[in-house]
Formats: C-alpha cells, structure tokens, sequence
C-alpha cells in the first residue's frame, strides 16, 4: 500500500466527503480505518455506523465514499488485499518468485519454458485473455481445484492450469478477481470513516471484538456492527442476508494496519498521518513504513519469519509501536 497524492486533492476530485481533522501533536491515539462494505453501503446502514461509532465514544475525523470506478483505477482493493492481489492484478508472473521445482513437478512443464511459451498470466490478464468475465474465470478456477490442477506455492501464492474457451493457460491467484468485482462492478463503493480514541478507555482488542464484532456475523454481539447489521439487514436496504464474506463493515486490525489503509485509501503521506509521524520520531525510518505497510514476511522471535501484520494484530498504539521497534532491531 503506497502513498500517492493526498486527502487534499482526493477530497478536491470529489472522491472524499466531509471534513478532515488534525489531531494533536501529543501521545498518538489509536487510529483506524472503518469501511462499510459494498454489498451493504445504503444511507441507513452508513448512518448505523456512524452513530455507533460515536455512541461507542470513538471520534470521526473524516467520512467518505469512494466509487468502484476510483477503486478500479487506482488499484485501492488490490493494494489492500496486496500479498494476494499482487499475483492476481499487479504484477506479472515473469516478476513472480516462482517456485521452478515447485511448477515443474505440478504441471510437467519447466518455468522458463512456460514464460517462452506465453502461456502464463495474472489473473487479470487471463479474463482479458480468454475474454472472460471475473465469475467465469472464478468458475472455470474451481473446476481446475478439483481436477487437481491447481497448486500452492506459499501463503496465498496460487498457480492452476485453467481450460476455458478453448485454451489453456497457467493463471495466478484467479480467485482474487470475485472479490476484486464486488468492489469494482459499476455501481458499487465503499463508504468510509477515519475514527481515534484514547487506549486507556477502549483497548484495540475490543474495538474489534465488541465495537465491529467478529468475522462471523453471526458470532457477533447484538450489539455489535456486524451483529446490528446481521439482524436488520432487510431494513437496512440490504438484497441478502450478511455471511462471513460480506459480513457489513470492516476495520483496520492494528494501528499500523490503520495507518496503511489511509496510505492506501485516502492517498495520504506520512507527514498528512499523525501515527506515521510519531514512528518516524520514535525511530521507524519512513521507507520501512512503506515497505512494511504490504504486510511483508520478517524476522520475529526465534529466528523464524511471519507475517508482519499478524505480530500487531489487536496492539494498542503505544504497544504497536514498541512492538515495531523490538521488529526492527530484528531485521
């Protein structure tokens, strides 16, 4: 997830809605970023969300929306979703570490010969490719799984061999582009929040666990959003019951996660984010910020490597940014 332009001249093309708040140059707050998903973005369900968040005693600093058309183009989803979309849409399977013993043995085809050959692509390229749509290549996907043509390269690194239209091609991580099409079909969007409060009277655990609730709606508190959106979702406007997918609302898992998305999102620099300021004071140089903010392997307790997310998850500020420090002197 990259900086680009800024909120400033986001907000000026009218991707951006409401007002911007600077926060203070104290001790940082938690910070994060909300979004109601596109299957359930009406005015009822944003205005849910909204009052829920402020009775919940969370400040909005900005509120939002941004069209399936700006998601499309600026990659948004594909940055947010970067350790699978980066093999379905960004970038191209020459610049892929493509396991060559790990694809030879799969498919009975040499790497190299295969990019000769020109018989390999992102997904995005493949429905391009076979003239496709996303769903159809998400099926013609799924008949390549069980047929056993398809094979795992690493956390979510995926490689299969898909007929369709009579051709065959070897296609990366083409179940991305389902997910991507619930963001980017004309018509669709996100309605968003930047929200911040003090750690000492909502810890990041909670904010996730009580305030959105779970993965699964329907494990969610009544009161939770998800659970709120779970039980009113037809009058709510919405055209189908919320599931684990489409599950309402999501939100940031980390401060640093937080701080990502509004790089990503809202196209803000560090020196527009007062959390990626206070890491550059506390010692995170801002080109590991960057590089960090896509959710890298690196090194962590033991010698092993891990996702850098994960080692953050559910951290409150102060707490995150310990934790970022002890993993830099890891590395």
């Amino acid at each position: 997830m990259s900086a680009r332009l800024g909120f400033g001249l986001a907000g000026a093309a009218g991707i951006g809605a409401g007002l911007w708040y600077a926060t203070s140059p104290g001790k940082p707050t938690n910070s994060a970023f909300v979004f109601v998903k596109p299957h359930a973005v009406t005015d009822k369900t944003n205005q849910l969300v909204a009052d829920r968040l402020k009775a919940k005693g969370l400040k909005i600093t900005s509120e939002g929306t941004l069209t399936s058309e700006v998601i499309d183009e600026k990659k948004l989803i594909d940055q947010h979703y970067y350790a699978i979309a980066s093999k379905a849409t960004i970038l191209k399977p020459a610049e892929l570490n493509v396991p060559k013993d790990k694809f030879k043995k799969a498919f009975g085809l040499e790497w190299d010969a295969a990019l000769k050959q020109g018989v390999v692509f992102n997904a995005l390229d493949a429905c391009k490719e076979f003239g496709c749509s996303a769903e159809e290549l998400n099926s013609a996907w799924a008949k390549a799984k069980k047929a056993g043509k398809l094979e795992k390269f690493g956390g979510g690194f995926y490689c299969g061999l898909v007929d369709m239209n009579g051709k065959q091609l070897y296609v990366f991580n083409a179940f991305f582009m389902s997910m991507r099409s619930a963001f980017t079909a004309p018509g669709k969007s996100i309605h968003y929040y930047t929200v911040e409060w003090d750690e000492s009277k909502l810890s990041w655990e909670d904010f996730r666990g009580k305030v959105l609730g779970p993965t699964d709606p329907a494990q969610a508190p009544k009161d939770s959003l998800r659970g709120e959106i779970l039980a009113n979702w037809k009058d709510l406007g919405l055209s189908s019951e919320p599931n684990v997918g489409d599950n309402g609302v999501h939100a940031s898992a980390s401060p640093f996660e937080g701080l990502a998305e509004r790089m990503n999102w809202l196209e803000k620099r560090c020196t527009q984010d007062s959390y990626c300021k206070a890491l550059v004071r506390a010692g995170v140089k801002e080109a590991t910020i960057k590089a960090w903010s896509v959710d890298p392997q690196v090194k962590i307790d033991g010698g092993k490597k891990g996702s850098l997310f994960d080692q953050l998850e559910d951290l409150n500020v102060t707490a995150c940014t310990e934790k970022m420090k002890a993993l830099l002197a890891m590395q």
